[in-house]
């Protein structure tokens, strides 16, 4: 006869069908089982109550993770660790198969890297002839509300990747998505010297954790690349 937590390990389902098929609920008791099935199913289940869901959770530090109840500091650090991969392997290895020539396009590709972040973080995209990403950079990264970053050290990526334009990206973690006067000078600076470099800005995008976002091309800070190509007349 099947014990009771054999009834609830959903390793069987798992391996039988594969891990897209299990809930968020039974991925966290896999990740977690210790004390048998039923124990990590429980726990799974109060963590995601009290965390708010894995995106909660993902905002959540190794520290703070073993401030829940029941977790401790070893589990904690291994739930840390398996939500960091992921988020980096959404980042780094799922490459757009999309031009990224429209902010929705950007903003889609990057949510995953902003959904969980309690603190600012600025990254490069870096464009092939075809808008398709040719390199992904983070070049800046600040406390809950503010981070420095000069133009070089932005252009710097950019000619290591040996891009032909670029997007520029940062997050608000608050949500809210309005420009502040050092966002669009950064933006004006950036595009200028950009342009004489010969590798044009062609958006920044400022993003919030729900996914939303405000392009600066779209508000006008940044000229068109259609405007700056204009071929001239002749005489």
């Amino acid at each position: 006869m099947p014990h009771d937590d054999d009834l609830l390990d959903p390793r069987a389902d798992a391996l039988t069908y594969g891990l897209d098929s299990l809930d968020d609920r039974a991925l966290l008791g896999i990740l977690l089982g210790q004390g048998g099935a039923r124990r990590a199913d429980a726990l799974a289940a109060e963590l995601l109550d009290r965390g708010g869901g894995l995106r909660g959770l993902g905002r959540c530090g190794p520290a703070s993770l073993a401030e829940l109840p029941g977790l401790g500091v070893a589990r904690a650090l291994k739930l840390a660790v398996a939500l960091e991969i992921g988020r980096r392997f959404a980042t780094r290895f799922e490459r757009p198969t999309q031009p990224l020539d429209r902010p929705d396009r950007v903003a889609a590709f990057l949510a995953p890297t902003f959904a969980s972040l309690l603190h600012e973080e600025m990254w490069v995209l870096s464009l092939d002839g075809g808008n398709r990403l040719r390199g992904l950079r983070r070049v800046a990264q600040g406390g809950l509300h503010a981070m420095s970053v000069s133009p070089g050290d932005i252009l710097r990526a950019v000619v290591w990747d040996g891009a032909t334009a670029f997007v520029l990206a940062h997050n608000h973690p608050s949500g809210r998505l309005e420009s502040s006067r050092e966002d669009v000078e950064t933006t004006v600076r950036l595009a200028v010297v950009a342009e004489q470099l010969g590798v044009p800005l062609v958006d920044h995008l400022i993003l919030a954790p729900d996914g939303g976002f405000l392009s600066m091309a779209e508000l006008g800070v940044i000229e068109p690349a259609s405007r700056r190509a204009r071929p001239r007349s002749g005489r």
